[in-house]
């Protein structure tokens, strides 16, 4: 079997539609109908992706995106009719690794997946025969993708991860934002990626706070963001 993937959409053609696709490009591929159920799922076993309608009865799909978040680093697409910018940087900043407009065609969403898959493993690729990097007392294992601050883990998404280990492998040097915004989101929108890598960095500002860490991000307004030893 391929990889797993878990569905969620209320609409049950759309769920078999994109079922049907995913499967003949060689995942393994469960669907769900709401937010409950595929929570219940996910908590008897992660997979390794999950697409999530935002707009589903009961618990909706950006509550689920955040549950998930805080519980694993797995991959998360989430597909919406809602495509203002907004309902875009919504999603990012709530943890997801894509954003999918409705309607979409079939091999749209196989394309996206099977990028974000490539994705992944090119960066592990890429990263792995750098060996751990350190600053102050933030340690970023790039083959295990662990980082440590001291002796506390800190639990970051597969973006966060990114973001940090691309601003620690160029420390001190200050990164310009759009670098940044190519080399991990591969977005090419300023207006709206801005505030995604606004947002991210807010957050892992709270992780990295929370956990000890002795090395902040800094804003170089008007530039982009460095490492800097507190």
């Amino acid at each position: 079997m391929g990889k797993l993937i878990y569905l969620a959409d209320d609409e049950e053609n759309i769920r078999d539609l994109m079922k049907t696709f995913l499967e003949c490009e060689g995942f393994e591929v469960k669907t769900f109908a709401d937010g409950t159920a595929i929570r219940k799922a996910f908590d008897s076993r992660v997979p390794d992706m999950v697409i999530l309608d935002l707009m589903m009865p009961g618990e909706d799909g950006l509550s689920i995106c955040r549950y998930f978040r805080r519980e694993s680093t797995v991959p998360i697409i989430i597909v919406s009719a809602k495509d203002t910018p907004l309902d875009r940087v919504t999603g990012i900043t709530m943890g997801s690794d894509d954003y999918i407009t409705k309607p979409f065609l079939p091999l749209e969403l196989t394309a996206r997946v099977k990028a974000l898959f490539r994705r992944i493993e090119m960066t592990e690729a890429v990263y792995a025969p750098k060996g751990s990097v350190a600053c102050g007392n933030v340690t970023i294992d790039p083959v295990a993708r662990k980082v440590q601050a001291g002796e506390t883990v800190l639990n970051l998404t597969h973006t966060e991860f990114d973001f940090l280990f691309y601003l620690m492998s160029h420390k001190p040097t200050a990164v310009p934002r759009q670098e940044l915004l190519k080399a991990i989101w591969k977005f090419d929108d300023a207006c709206v990626d801005t505030r995604v890598s606004d947002d991210l960095v807010k957050r892992l500002r709270k992780k990295m706070k929370d956990g000890g860490a002795t090395v902040q991000i800094e804003t170089v307004w008007g530039f982009g963001y460095r490492l800097i030893e507190e």
